[in-house]
Protein backbone atom coordinates (compact mmCIF):
# COMPACT_ATOMS: atom_id res chain seq x y z
CA UNK A 1 0.00 0.00 0.00
CA UNK A 2 2.77 2.38 0.96
CA UNK A 3 4.67 1.19 -2.27
CA UNK A 4 1.53 2.46 -4.46
CA UNK A 5 1.60 5.56 -3.06
CA UNK A 6 5.17 5.79 -3.40
CA UNK A 7 4.92 4.80 -7.10
CA UNK A 8 2.27 7.69 -7.96
CA UNK A 9 4.22 10.15 -6.20
CA UNK A 10 6.99 9.87 -8.16
CA UNK A 11 5.11 9.13 -11.63
CA UNK A 12 3.18 12.22 -11.06
CA UNK A 13 6.96 14.05 -11.28
CA UNK A 14 8.02 12.25 -14.91
CA UNK A 15 4.81 11.52 -16.50
CA UNK A 16 4.24 15.06 -17.61
CA UNK A 17 7.34 15.47 -19.63
CA UNK A 18 6.43 13.43 -22.70
CA UNK A 19 3.07 15.16 -22.66
CA UNK A 20 4.63 18.88 -23.10
CA UNK A 21 3.70 19.14 -26.85
CA UNK A 22 -0.19 18.37 -26.36
CA UNK A 23 -0.63 20.19 -22.95
CA UNK A 24 1.07 23.16 -24.69
CA UNK A 25 -1.61 22.77 -27.75
CA UNK A 26 -4.62 21.66 -25.93
CA UNK A 27 -4.21 24.48 -23.08
CA UNK A 28 -2.97 27.33 -25.57
CA UNK A 29 0.10 27.91 -23.53
CA UNK A 30 4.04 27.72 -24.39
CA UNK A 31 6.94 25.13 -23.32
CA UNK A 32 8.45 27.97 -20.77
CA UNK A 33 4.93 28.04 -18.56
CA UNK A 34 5.05 23.75 -18.88
CA UNK A 35 8.22 23.95 -17.64
CA UNK A 36 7.08 26.44 -14.74
CA UNK A 37 4.48 24.11 -13.96
CA UNK A 38 6.47 21.26 -13.73
CA UNK A 39 8.99 22.86 -11.26
CA UNK A 40 6.50 24.54 -9.44
CA UNK A 41 4.84 21.22 -8.34
CA UNK A 42 8.46 20.19 -7.19
CA UNK A 43 8.74 23.07 -5.25
CA UNK A 44 6.09 23.47 -3.67
CA UNK A 45 6.83 19.62 -2.67
CA UNK A 46 10.09 20.58 -1.52
CA UNK A 47 9.16 24.09 0.32
CA UNK A 48 6.78 22.58 2.51
CA UNK A 49 7.24 18.40 2.86
CA UNK A 50 9.49 19.69 6.55
CA UNK A 51 6.44 21.02 7.27
CA UNK A 52 4.24 17.92 6.26
CA UNK A 53 6.37 15.57 8.20
CA UNK A 54 5.83 18.33 11.33
CA UNK A 55 2.25 17.66 10.95
CA UNK A 56 2.11 13.92 10.68
CA UNK A 57 3.79 13.79 14.28
CA UNK A 58 1.28 16.18 15.26
CA UNK A 59 -1.65 14.22 13.79
CA UNK A 60 -0.47 11.22 13.53
CA UNK A 61 1.73 9.44 10.69
CA UNK A 62 -1.64 7.52 9.59
CA UNK A 63 -4.20 10.32 9.55
CA UNK A 64 -1.74 12.57 7.49
CA UNK A 65 -1.43 10.12 4.99
CA UNK A 66 -4.94 9.52 4.75
CA UNK A 67 -5.55 13.30 5.00
CA UNK A 68 -2.96 13.77 2.27
CA UNK A 69 -4.30 11.08 0.12
CA UNK A 70 -7.49 12.93 0.31
CA UNK A 71 -6.41 16.71 -1.31
CA UNK A 72 -3.99 15.27 -3.43
CA UNK A 73 -6.65 13.20 -4.97
CA UNK A 74 -8.82 16.74 -5.64
CA UNK A 75 -5.86 17.91 -6.88
CA UNK A 76 -5.61 15.39 -9.33
CA UNK A 77 -9.02 15.45 -10.59
CA UNK A 78 -8.83 19.10 -10.92
CA UNK A 79 -5.76 18.96 -12.81
CA UNK A 80 -7.71 16.42 -15.19
CA UNK A 81 -10.75 19.13 -15.76
CA UNK A 82 -8.28 22.22 -16.14
CA UNK A 83 -9.34 24.00 -19.12
CA UNK A 84 -6.07 26.65 -18.91
CA UNK A 85 -2.92 26.66 -17.87
CA UNK A 86 -3.37 28.13 -14.65
CA UNK A 87 -5.73 26.10 -13.13
CA UNK A 88 -3.32 23.27 -13.96
CA UNK A 89 -0.99 25.43 -12.13
CA UNK A 90 -3.57 25.21 -9.45
CA UNK A 91 -4.53 21.82 -9.39
CA UNK A 92 -1.02 19.90 -9.77
CA UNK A 93 1.46 22.18 -8.67
CA UNK A 94 -0.70 23.43 -5.79
CA UNK A 95 -3.10 20.92 -4.75
CA UNK A 96 -1.60 17.93 -5.31
CA UNK A 97 1.78 19.76 -4.01
CA UNK A 98 0.42 19.89 -0.85
CA UNK A 99 -1.72 16.77 -0.41
CA UNK A 100 2.17 15.56 -1.41
CA UNK A 101 4.14 16.80 1.34
CA UNK A 102 1.88 14.97 3.81
CA UNK A 103 1.96 11.82 1.98
CA UNK A 104 5.62 11.04 1.45
CA UNK A 105 6.97 11.28 4.88
CA UNK A 106 4.26 9.68 6.18
CA UNK A 107 5.17 6.74 3.72
CA UNK A 108 8.67 6.81 5.43
CA UNK A 109 7.30 7.14 9.17
CA UNK A 110 5.04 4.91 8.73
CA UNK A 111 7.76 1.87 7.14
CA UNK A 112 10.31 2.28 10.15
CA UNK A 113 6.34 1.51 12.39
CA UNK A 114 5.67 -1.40 10.49
CA UNK A 115 8.92 -2.85 9.90
CA UNK A 116 12.19 -3.53 11.62
CA UNK A 117 15.44 -4.52 11.74
CA UNK A 118 16.93 -5.92 8.25
CA UNK A 119 13.07 -6.30 7.35
CA UNK A 120 13.16 -2.41 7.56
CA UNK A 121 16.27 -2.14 5.67
CA UNK A 122 15.20 -4.03 2.73
CA UNK A 123 11.66 -2.39 2.95
CA UNK A 124 13.57 0.92 2.71
CA UNK A 125 15.33 -0.23 -0.34
CA UNK A 126 12.19 -1.26 -2.15
CA UNK A 127 10.62 1.49 -1.43
CA UNK A 128 13.68 3.20 -3.45
CA UNK A 129 13.41 0.56 -5.80
CA UNK A 130 9.36 1.70 -6.13
CA UNK A 131 10.88 5.11 -6.70
CA UNK A 132 12.99 4.22 -9.94
CA UNK A 133 10.23 1.86 -11.35
CA UNK A 134 7.67 5.24 -10.91
CA UNK A 135 10.47 7.48 -12.43
CA UNK A 136 10.93 4.88 -15.24
CA UNK A 137 7.17 4.25 -16.08
CA UNK A 138 6.28 8.23 -16.03
CA UNK A 139 7.34 8.52 -20.00
CA UNK A 140 5.98 5.48 -21.15
CA UNK A 141 2.38 5.48 -19.23
CA UNK A 142 2.34 9.40 -20.09
CA UNK A 143 3.16 8.84 -23.70
CA UNK A 144 0.72 5.85 -24.36
CA UNK A 145 -1.93 7.40 -22.62
CA UNK A 146 -1.32 10.96 -24.53
CA UNK A 147 -1.54 9.53 -28.10
CA UNK A 148 -4.27 7.08 -27.22
CA UNK A 149 -6.25 8.56 -25.02
CA UNK A 150 -5.15 11.97 -23.54
CA UNK A 151 -2.87 13.54 -21.14
CA UNK A 152 -5.97 14.23 -19.28
CA UNK A 153 -6.90 10.72 -18.14
CA UNK A 154 -3.65 10.06 -16.17
CA UNK A 155 -4.87 12.29 -13.68
CA UNK A 156 -7.86 11.26 -13.80
CA UNK A 157 -6.41 7.36 -13.08
CA UNK A 158 -4.55 9.21 -10.48
CA UNK A 159 -7.87 10.21 -8.48
CA UNK A 160 -8.89 6.76 -9.08
CA UNK A 161 -6.11 4.65 -7.26
CA UNK A 162 -6.06 7.17 -4.30
CA UNK A 163 -9.85 6.35 -3.93
CA UNK A 164 -8.65 2.83 -3.83
CA UNK A 165 -5.78 3.49 -1.53
CA UNK A 166 -8.54 5.53 1.46
CA UNK A 167 -10.67 2.32 1.51
CA UNK A 168 -7.88 0.16 2.85
CA UNK A 169 -5.23 2.68 4.67
CA UNK A 170 -6.53 1.26 7.57
CA UNK A 171 -4.40 -2.13 7.65
CA UNK A 172 -1.43 0.61 7.94
CA UNK A 173 -0.37 0.24 11.46
CA UNK A 174 -0.79 3.87 13.15
CA UNK A 175 2.09 5.97 14.77
CA UNK A 176 1.36 8.91 17.14
CA UNK A 177 3.48 11.21 19.36
CA UNK A 178 2.89 10.71 22.96
CA UNK A 179 3.24 14.11 23.29
CA UNK A 180 2.28 15.71 19.81
CA UNK A 181 4.50 18.73 19.37
CA UNK A 182 3.25 22.13 18.20
CA UNK A 183 3.62 23.91 14.57
CA UNK A 184 6.53 26.32 14.36
CA UNK A 185 4.68 28.89 12.13
CA UNK A 186 7.79 30.93 11.73
CA UNK A 187 10.08 28.04 10.67
CA UNK A 188 7.43 27.19 8.05
CA UNK A 189 7.29 30.34 6.48
CA UNK A 190 11.16 30.82 6.67
CA UNK A 191 11.91 27.84 5.01
CA UNK A 192 9.26 27.84 2.37
CA UNK A 193 10.30 31.83 1.46
CA UNK A 194 14.14 30.63 1.40
CA UNK A 195 13.26 27.47 -1.17
CA UNK A 196 10.85 29.18 -3.32
CA UNK A 197 13.03 32.43 -3.81
CA UNK A 198 15.85 30.56 -4.53
CA UNK A 199 14.47 28.41 -7.13
CA UNK A 200 12.15 30.43 -8.45
CA UNK A 201 15.15 32.67 -9.00
CA UNK A 202 17.15 29.78 -10.73
CA UNK A 203 13.78 28.55 -13.21
CA UNK A 204 14.06 32.55 -14.33
CA UNK A 205 17.31 32.78 -15.73
CA UNK A 206 16.06 31.71 -19.01
CA UNK A 207 13.93 34.91 -19.34
CA UNK A 208 15.57 37.23 -16.94
CA UNK A 209 19.45 36.26 -17.73
CA UNK A 210 22.03 35.00 -15.00
CA UNK A 211 23.97 38.58 -14.57
CA UNK A 212 22.94 41.00 -18.08
CA UNK A 213 19.17 40.79 -18.21
CA UNK A 214 17.51 39.97 -21.17
CA UNK A 215 14.49 40.63 -19.53
CA UNK A 216 13.13 41.82 -15.85
CA UNK A 217 10.66 41.40 -13.47
CA UNK A 218 8.58 43.95 -13.62
CA UNK A 219 6.25 45.62 -10.10
CA UNK A 220 3.54 47.71 -11.36
CA UNK A 221 5.23 48.65 -14.95
CA UNK A 222 8.64 49.32 -12.95
CA UNK A 223 11.40 46.64 -14.54
CA UNK A 224 13.66 45.63 -11.63
CA UNK A 225 17.09 45.58 -12.82
CA UNK A 226 19.25 46.29 -9.59
CA UNK A 227 22.67 48.41 -10.58
CA UNK A 228 21.94 47.34 -14.36
CA UNK A 229 21.99 43.86 -13.50
CA UNK A 230 19.68 40.88 -13.67
CA UNK A 231 17.62 40.70 -10.17
CA UNK A 232 18.29 36.41 -10.58
CA UNK A 233 21.76 36.49 -8.46
CA UNK A 234 19.91 39.01 -5.90
CA UNK A 235 16.74 36.25 -5.62
CA UNK A 236 19.36 33.77 -5.28
CA UNK A 237 21.41 35.51 -2.27
CA UNK A 238 17.86 36.35 -0.64
CA UNK A 239 16.91 33.15 -0.19
CA UNK A 240 19.91 31.57 0.99
CA UNK A 241 19.97 34.26 3.57
CA UNK A 242 16.91 33.65 4.62
CA UNK A 243 17.39 30.04 4.99
CA UNK A 244 20.05 31.02 7.02
CA UNK A 245 17.79 32.87 9.59
CA UNK A 246 15.87 29.55 9.45
CA UNK A 247 17.97 27.64 11.05
CA UNK A 248 18.89 30.10 13.26
CA UNK A 249 15.79 30.71 14.45
CA UNK A 250 15.77 26.52 14.67
CA UNK A 251 18.38 26.73 17.29
CA UNK A 252 16.45 29.14 18.92
CA UNK A 253 13.37 27.78 19.21
CA UNK A 254 15.27 24.43 20.64
CA UNK A 255 17.53 26.56 22.77
CA UNK A 256 13.92 27.76 24.17
CA UNK A 257 12.72 24.08 25.46
CA UNK A 258 9.89 24.38 22.05
CA UNK A 259 9.52 22.03 19.08
CA UNK A 260 11.18 23.53 16.12
CA UNK A 261 9.96 22.30 12.48
CA UNK A 262 13.57 21.12 11.72
CA UNK A 263 15.99 20.10 14.57
CA UNK A 264 19.70 21.15 13.91
CA UNK A 265 21.66 18.34 14.81
CA UNK A 266 19.59 15.48 12.37
CA UNK A 267 21.92 17.84 9.24
CA UNK A 268 24.95 16.97 11.81
CA UNK A 269 24.83 13.24 11.45
CA UNK A 270 27.05 12.41 8.40
CA UNK A 271 25.52 9.53 7.26
CA UNK A 272 22.47 11.30 6.57
CA UNK A 273 23.86 14.43 5.51
CA UNK A 274 26.01 12.14 2.72
CA UNK A 275 22.65 10.62 1.96
CA UNK A 276 20.93 13.98 1.32
CA UNK A 277 23.35 15.57 -0.94
CA UNK A 278 23.63 12.69 -3.30
CA UNK A 279 20.15 12.87 -3.10
CA UNK A 280 20.09 16.46 -4.38
CA UNK A 281 22.27 15.82 -7.18
CA UNK A 282 20.53 12.19 -7.90
CA UNK A 283 16.99 14.07 -8.75
CA UNK A 284 19.11 17.15 -10.13
CA UNK A 285 20.56 15.27 -13.42
CA UNK A 286 16.97 12.85 -13.38
CA UNK A 287 14.64 15.61 -13.36
CA UNK A 288 17.12 17.67 -15.86
CA UNK A 289 17.56 14.97 -18.41
CA UNK A 290 14.02 13.57 -18.45
CA UNK A 291 13.29 17.75 -19.53
CA UNK A 292 15.67 17.57 -22.14
CA UNK A 293 15.03 14.12 -23.83
CA UNK A 294 11.32 14.60 -24.25
CA UNK A 295 11.90 18.05 -26.33
CA UNK A 296 14.95 16.60 -28.29
CA UNK A 297 12.81 13.41 -29.83
CA UNK A 298 9.65 15.74 -29.86
CA UNK A 299 10.49 18.93 -31.06
CA UNK A 300 13.90 18.43 -33.19
CA UNK A 301 13.16 14.95 -34.76
CA UNK A 302 9.30 15.54 -34.81
CA UNK A 303 8.24 12.06 -32.35
CA UNK A 304 4.85 12.28 -30.85
CA UNK A 305 4.37 11.26 -27.13
CA UNK A 306 3.64 7.29 -27.92
CA UNK A 307 6.79 7.47 -30.13
CA UNK A 308 8.89 9.54 -26.89
CA UNK A 309 7.85 7.04 -24.56
CA UNK A 310 8.96 4.17 -26.78
CA UNK A 311 12.53 5.76 -27.56
CA UNK A 312 12.55 6.52 -23.95
CA UNK A 313 11.14 3.43 -23.28
CA UNK A 314 15.33 1.59 -22.93
CA UNK A 315 15.85 3.64 -19.53
CA UNK A 316 12.33 2.74 -18.15
CA UNK A 317 13.31 -1.27 -18.44
CA UNK A 318 17.22 -0.89 -17.60
CA UNK A 319 15.93 1.20 -14.28
CA UNK A 320 12.85 -0.76 -13.09
CA UNK A 321 16.12 -3.67 -13.65
CA UNK A 322 18.52 -1.85 -11.73
CA UNK A 323 16.40 -0.42 -8.95
CA UNK A 324 15.15 -4.04 -8.77
CA UNK A 325 18.54 -5.59 -7.94
CA UNK A 326 19.37 -2.81 -5.72
CA UNK A 327 17.96 -4.12 -2.75
CA UNK A 328 19.52 -7.40 -3.48
CA UNK A 329 22.90 -6.22 -4.10
CA UNK A 330 22.92 -3.83 -0.60
CA UNK A 331 22.83 -7.46 1.63
CA UNK A 332 25.84 -8.50 -0.74
CA UNK A 333 27.93 -5.28 -0.84
CA UNK A 334 27.95 -1.83 0.60
CA UNK A 335 25.55 0.65 -0.44
CA UNK A 336 28.50 3.07 -1.59
CA UNK A 337 29.91 0.96 -3.79
CA UNK A 338 26.37 0.16 -5.26
CA UNK A 339 26.14 4.16 -5.71
CA UNK A 340 29.73 4.54 -6.94
CA UNK A 341 28.73 2.29 -9.70
CA UNK A 342 25.72 3.73 -10.64
CA UNK A 343 26.84 7.17 -10.72
CA UNK A 344 29.64 5.99 -12.88
CA UNK A 345 27.01 4.01 -15.10
CA UNK A 346 25.01 7.47 -15.36
CA UNK A 347 28.28 9.50 -15.98
CA UNK A 348 29.46 7.61 -18.97
CA UNK A 349 26.13 7.72 -20.24
CA UNK A 350 25.44 11.28 -20.14
CA UNK A 351 28.29 11.49 -22.44
CA UNK A 352 26.89 8.94 -24.65
CA UNK A 353 23.53 10.74 -24.96
CA UNK A 354 25.75 14.16 -25.88
CA UNK A 355 27.25 12.52 -28.20
CA UNK A 356 24.55 11.01 -30.43
CA UNK A 357 22.17 14.03 -30.47
CA UNK A 358 22.15 15.28 -33.93
CA UNK A 359 19.49 16.38 -36.35
CA UNK A 360 18.88 12.75 -37.40
CA UNK A 361 18.58 10.21 -34.54
CA UNK A 362 21.30 7.00 -33.86
CA UNK A 363 19.25 4.93 -32.91
CA UNK A 364 21.49 1.93 -31.39
CA UNK A 365 23.90 4.08 -29.37
CA UNK A 366 21.33 6.44 -27.69
CA UNK A 367 19.25 3.27 -26.50
CA UNK A 368 22.88 2.18 -25.06
CA UNK A 369 23.37 5.44 -23.68
CA UNK A 370 19.30 5.78 -22.44
CA UNK A 371 20.21 1.90 -21.08
CA UNK A 372 23.19 2.68 -19.21
CA UNK A 373 21.30 5.85 -17.53
CA UNK A 374 18.56 3.87 -16.75
CA UNK A 375 20.40 1.62 -14.68
CA UNK A 376 22.90 4.46 -12.82
CA UNK A 377 19.35 6.26 -11.97
CA UNK A 378 17.80 2.96 -10.99
CA UNK A 379 20.86 1.19 -9.03
CA UNK A 380 21.57 4.91 -6.76
CA UNK A 381 17.89 5.37 -6.51
CA UNK A 382 17.38 2.29 -4.47
CA UNK A 383 19.52 2.61 -1.85
CA UNK A 384 19.75 6.28 -0.81
CA UNK A 385 16.64 6.09 1.23
CA UNK A 386 17.60 3.28 3.19
CA UNK A 387 21.03 5.38 3.83
CA UNK A 388 18.90 8.27 5.45
CA UNK A 389 16.09 6.56 6.58
CA UNK A 390 18.53 4.22 8.81
CA UNK A 391 20.83 7.17 9.80
CA UNK A 392 18.01 7.86 12.85
CA UNK A 393 16.00 6.30 14.94
CA UNK A 394 12.27 5.14 14.77
CA UNK A 395 11.12 8.30 16.89
CA UNK A 396 12.85 10.56 14.74
CA UNK A 397 11.61 8.77 11.12
CA UNK A 398 9.13 11.13 10.13
CA UNK A 399 11.55 13.91 10.50
CA UNK A 400 14.39 12.55 8.64
CA UNK A 401 11.40 11.25 5.78
CA UNK A 402 10.56 14.53 6.31
CA UNK A 403 13.79 16.35 5.11
CA UNK A 404 14.52 13.30 2.50
CA UNK A 405 11.69 14.15 0.64
CA UNK A 406 11.95 18.33 0.66
CA UNK A 407 15.95 16.86 -0.64
CA UNK A 408 14.32 15.07 -3.57
CA UNK A 409 11.58 17.67 -4.85
CA UNK A 410 14.65 20.63 -4.27
CA UNK A 411 16.88 18.41 -6.52
CA UNK A 412 13.62 17.83 -9.16
CA UNK A 413 12.99 21.72 -9.20
CA UNK A 414 16.39 22.28 -9.62
CA UNK A 415 16.66 19.81 -12.15
CA UNK A 416 14.34 21.22 -14.24
CA UNK A 417 14.86 24.76 -13.57
CA UNK A 418 18.77 24.69 -13.83
CA UNK A 419 18.84 22.23 -17.40
CA UNK A 420 16.04 24.03 -18.40
CA UNK A 421 17.14 27.74 -17.79
CA UNK A 422 20.56 26.16 -19.61
CA UNK A 423 18.78 24.87 -22.62
CA UNK A 424 16.73 27.84 -23.61
CA UNK A 425 19.62 30.67 -22.68
CA UNK A 426 22.28 28.33 -24.91
CA UNK A 427 19.33 28.14 -27.47
CA UNK A 428 18.98 32.17 -27.56
CA UNK A 429 22.68 33.05 -27.29
CA UNK A 430 23.62 30.30 -30.40
CA UNK A 431 20.56 31.25 -32.44
CA UNK A 432 22.23 34.92 -31.89
CA UNK A 433 25.78 34.52 -32.59
CA UNK A 434 24.86 32.95 -35.88
CA UNK A 435 22.63 35.21 -37.18
CA UNK A 436 25.60 38.05 -36.21
CA UNK A 437 27.75 35.58 -38.09
CA UNK A 438 25.98 35.60 -41.57
CA UNK A 439 27.66 38.20 -43.85
CA UNK A 440 24.27 37.36 -46.31
CA UNK A 441 22.16 38.84 -43.79
CA UNK A 442 21.72 42.19 -43.79
CA UNK A 443 23.47 44.40 -40.50
CA UNK A 444 20.28 46.03 -40.05
CA UNK A 445 18.06 42.67 -40.39
CA UNK A 446 20.30 41.11 -37.43
CA UNK A 447 20.03 44.10 -34.97
CA UNK A 448 16.24 43.23 -35.70
CA UNK A 449 16.21 39.51 -35.04
CA UNK A 450 18.22 39.48 -32.16
CA UNK A 451 16.42 42.44 -30.66
CA UNK A 452 12.81 41.08 -31.56
CA UNK A 453 14.45 38.14 -29.65
CA UNK A 454 16.40 39.19 -26.45
CA UNK A 455 13.96 38.24 -23.72
CA UNK A 456 14.82 34.41 -24.61
CA UNK A 457 13.57 32.14 -27.82
CA UNK A 458 11.34 29.76 -27.53
CA UNK A 459 11.98 25.94 -27.74
CA UNK A 460 9.33 24.84 -30.22
CA UNK A 461 9.17 22.48 -33.70
CA UNK A 462 10.72 23.32 -36.74
CA UNK A 463 7.64 23.42 -38.22
CA UNK A 464 6.52 26.02 -36.37
CA UNK A 465 9.87 27.99 -36.40
CA UNK A 466 9.30 28.18 -40.13
CA UNK A 467 5.82 29.40 -39.60
CA UNK A 468 7.26 32.08 -37.66
CA UNK A 469 9.46 33.52 -40.26
CA UNK A 470 8.05 33.16 -43.15
CA UNK A 471 5.30 35.42 -41.18
CA UNK A 472 8.35 38.23 -41.19
CA UNK A 473 8.07 38.46 -44.77
CA UNK A 474 11.78 37.85 -45.30
CA UNK A 475 13.87 36.40 -48.85
CA UNK A 476 13.43 33.06 -49.30
CA UNK A 477 17.24 32.19 -48.78
CA UNK A 478 16.96 34.18 -45.19
CA UNK A 479 13.97 32.19 -44.11
CA UNK A 480 16.61 28.86 -44.63
CA UNK A 481 19.42 30.05 -42.98
CA UNK A 482 17.35 31.03 -40.16
CA UNK A 483 15.66 27.67 -40.05
CA UNK A 484 19.34 26.19 -39.82
CA UNK A 485 20.86 28.28 -37.71
CA UNK A 486 17.97 27.73 -35.18
CA UNK A 487 18.10 23.78 -35.68
CA UNK A 488 21.59 24.12 -35.08
CA UNK A 489 21.17 25.88 -32.14
CA UNK A 490 18.75 23.78 -30.55
CA UNK A 491 20.94 20.60 -31.25
CA UNK A 492 24.16 22.83 -29.38
CA UNK A 493 21.46 24.05 -26.32
CA UNK A 494 20.72 20.31 -25.52
CA UNK A 495 24.11 19.33 -25.22
CA UNK A 496 24.81 22.25 -23.24
CA UNK A 497 21.88 20.90 -21.39
CA UNK A 498 23.72 17.47 -20.63
CA UNK A 499 27.04 18.60 -20.43
CA UNK A 500 25.79 20.55 -17.09
CA UNK A 501 23.88 17.37 -16.00
CA UNK A 502 27.02 14.90 -16.28
CA UNK A 503 28.90 17.75 -14.13
CA UNK A 504 26.08 17.05 -11.41
CA UNK A 505 27.12 13.42 -11.64
CA UNK A 506 30.65 14.50 -10.35
CA UNK A 507 29.02 16.23 -7.62
CA UNK A 508 27.26 12.62 -6.59
CA UNK A 509 30.27 11.00 -6.75
CA UNK A 510 31.93 13.72 -4.32
CA UNK A 511 29.49 13.22 -1.42
CA UNK A 512 28.99 9.40 -2.23
CA UNK A 513 32.59 8.59 -1.39
CA UNK A 514 30.88 9.22 2.87
CA UNK A 515 28.04 6.98 2.21
CA UNK A 516 28.30 3.87 4.57
CA UNK A 517 30.64 0.89 3.60
CA UNK A 518 29.05 -1.87 5.00
CA UNK A 519 26.65 -4.44 3.58
CA UNK A 520 23.08 -4.61 4.80
CA UNK A 521 23.75 -8.32 5.50
CA UNK A 522 26.17 -6.92 8.21
CA UNK A 523 23.56 -5.02 10.20
CA UNK A 524 21.04 -8.09 10.00
CA UNK A 525 20.94 -8.02 13.67
CA UNK A 526 20.02 -4.37 15.08
CA UNK A 527 16.80 -3.76 15.38
CA UNK A 528 15.79 0.42 16.87
CA UNK A 529 13.43 -0.90 18.88
CA UNK A 530 10.33 -1.43 17.60
CA UNK A 531 7.89 -3.94 19.31
CA UNK A 532 7.31 -7.53 17.41
CA UNK A 533 3.80 -7.36 18.15
CA UNK A 534 3.30 -3.57 17.12
CA UNK A 535 4.14 -4.20 13.10
CA UNK A 536 2.31 -6.57 10.74
CA UNK A 537 3.41 -9.24 8.63
CA UNK A 538 5.57 -8.40 6.00
CA UNK A 539 4.01 -7.00 3.04
CA UNK A 540 1.02 -5.60 4.63
CA UNK A 541 2.16 -1.52 4.46
CA UNK A 542 4.94 -1.43 1.81
CA UNK A 543 3.46 -3.91 -0.94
Amino acid sequence: MLGTAQFVMVLDSTVMNVSISQVVADLKTTVPDVQAAITMYTLVMAAFMLTGAKLGDIWGRRRAFSIGLTVYGAGSLTTALSPTVGVLMFGWSGVEGIGAVLVIPAIFALTAVNYSGRERALAYALLGGIAGAGAAAGPLIGGFVTTALTWRVVFAAETVVVLVLLTVVHRIGESRAERPPTLDWVGVGLSALGLGLTVFAILKISTWGLLTPTGALTIGGTEITPFGLSVVPFMIGAGLIVLGFFFRWEERVERRGATPLLRADLLKIPQLRAGLSTIVSQYLILAGTFFVLPLYLQLVLGKDALETGLKILPISVAMMLAATAGPRLATRTSPRRVVQVGLGFLLVSTLGLMATISPSLSSLPFALSLAGFGAGIGLTISQLGNIVMSSVGQERSSEAGGVQGASQNLGQSLGTALIGAVLLTGLTTGFHNRVLADPAIPPQTQQQIVSGTEAGLPMVSQAQFKATVEQAGLPASQQASLSAYYNESQIDALKQALLVASAFVLVGLWFARLLPGEALAKQEGEDEGVPVAARPAAGTAVG
